[in-house]
């Protein structure tokens, strides 16, 4: 964050009202501004010795590679992933709405990876859970004794038909999950607005990381569109897979009303089968209960801009090795078989699983992972000491939904989906649109993701 930004900050947080002192007292409070209490963390130590090869280098990956770090002896840690670049991906929606530049999101990936920490630079090709091994293609056999399975998710762009991620912009369909995607789509809102038409906004039928992506990009068109002053030309529809808009009912009430007040239809239980690029259109399927039996139903719609959410999925190297769920509503996406609290993989102990190829119930966003990966390492170095894994997850997840340039929907929430407000944000009614969420989607969460979580800090 530059100096004129925070000086920029500091002044809308007096023009609302409250003095620079007590919002720094605010940040303090909720460990903004001191990313962890070193001492606390430093605190925990253990002798317990062990190969542990983590398969990922992603958020999840990272943050746990330097908190065993921190917290082994003499830690012995491979990370396996071949990433030149280190993604804030949370910072893609706001590169797709003009709030951040491409750069603004990314750091090399070498000087993410702590020191101290062999990095084989390759992707995986194979995990045998039964010989203790994952084979790489260009390095071949990597043996361990405890692994740590954190490889993100698998979007699946070639199974909605016409579409692959080469196309991805073609016929103006767009997808903000994706680094090039939110560039392409930040260009094309901006034509979108200028020229009106009708936008088209979807999401997927599977789990998928950062469920409100979708929410947000839509409200930021509309809200981009009326500060230009062409709202009135633009017609905008969301269409859903889900029974309703959001499954929080804490925060669900105000974020169905903006729809109803911006005049933005909402259309349940939708699915997107393929996009014709040639001719704009989506092919959906409304999928609804009749009876007792399953109805189908395709119909297709036209478009000017669309922005789709491909279905997503654990990585086919994992499903592969039997890793995953083999019954329930987390088997068809060969969601990781962990425990949802102690995040240990329920067939083999020496397996531990967290972030987004985790089968848990609850949301996939780096907030989740954020509060698991303390506990996915402490659990673990329980198992390499012989002793009980004691840590417990809550489920917890957080999904910032940005409802307009200046406002957010800060939803944190934990497995029976029953709010979990952080402080000092229990001060505010957060089941509405708060500016003081704004300032810390836009302002501080990529700093703490960086030079934070990625720490191994809390």
């Amino acid at each position: 964050m530059s100096e004129s930004q925070f000086s920029e900050i500091l002044t809308t947080i007096e023009q609302k009202g409250m003095s620079r002192r007590r919002f720094f007292q605010l940040l303090m409070a909720a460990g903004l501004l001191s990313a962890v209490n070193t001492e606390k963390a430093q605190a925990f130590s253990s002798k317990a010795k062990g190969k542990i090869v983590i398969v990922g280098g992603g958020a999840a990956g990272i943050a746990m590679a330097a908190r065993l770090k921190r917290w082994l002896d003499k830690p012995d840690i491979t990370l396996i992933d071949p990433s030149d670049r280190q993604f804030y991906q949370p910072g893609f929606t706001l590169i797709a709405s003009g709030v951040y530049q491409p750069d603004d999101v990314w750091k090399k990936q070498e000087d993410c990876i702590p020191g101290g920490i062999k990095w084989i630079k390759d992707s995986v090709r194979a995990i045998d859970p039964v010989w203790n091994q994952v084979t790489t293609v260009a390095n071949g056999k990597v043996a361990y004794d405890f692994l740590v399975l954190t490889p993100g998710i698998q979007i699946n762009w070639d199974q909605v038909e016409g579409m692959s991620y080469d196309q991805l912009g073609t016929g103006n369909a767009h997808c903000i999950y994706d680094f090039q995607g939110a560039q392409k789509t930040w260009k094309a809102m901006q034509e979108f607005a200028r020229k009106g038409g009708r936008g088209v906004y979807t999401d997927t039928y599977t789990k998928h990381k950062c469920g409100g992506a979708p929410k947000k990009i839509c409200l930021l068109t509309e809200d981009y569109a009326r500060k230009q002053g062409t709202r009135d030309g633009l017609q905008l529809d969301y269409f859903t897979a889900e029974r309703d808009l959001y499954d929080v009912k804490f925060f669900t009430p105000r974020l169905k009303a903006i729809y109803k007040e911006r005049n933005i239809p909402i259309n349940l239980n939708t699915r997107v089968k393929g996009i014709d690029t040639a001719a704009k259109q989506v092919h959906f399927e409304r999928i609804e209960k009749k009876d007792g039996e399953t109805v189908v139903t395709p119909f297709v719609e036209d478009y000017d801009f669309l922005h789709f959410v491909p279905p997503m999925s654990a990585p086919d190297f994992v499903k592969e090795a039997g890793l995953g769920f083999s019954e329930g509503s987390l088997a068809e996406g060969g969601w990781v078989m962990v425990d949802k609290e102690t995040l240990i993989h329920k067939k083999y102990s020496n397996i531990v699983s967290l972030g987004d190829v985790a089968g848990l119930p609850t949301s996939k966003t780096s907030a989740a992972a954020r509060v698991q990966v303390p506990i996915a390492a402490k659990n673990l170095i329980s198992l390499m000491e012989g002793k009980e894994p004691v840590e417990k997850y809550n489920g917890y997840a957080a999904c910032p939904i940005v409802t307009d340039y200046g406002h957010v929907l800060l939803c944190e929430f934990d497995y029976n989906k029953e709010p979990m407000i952080s402080f000092p944000f229990s001060l505010l009614d957060m089941s509405k649109e708060q500016w003081a969420a704004w300032l810390l989607k836009v302002y501080v969460l990529k700093p703490l993701y960086f030079y934070g979580m990625l720490k191994g800090y809390a």
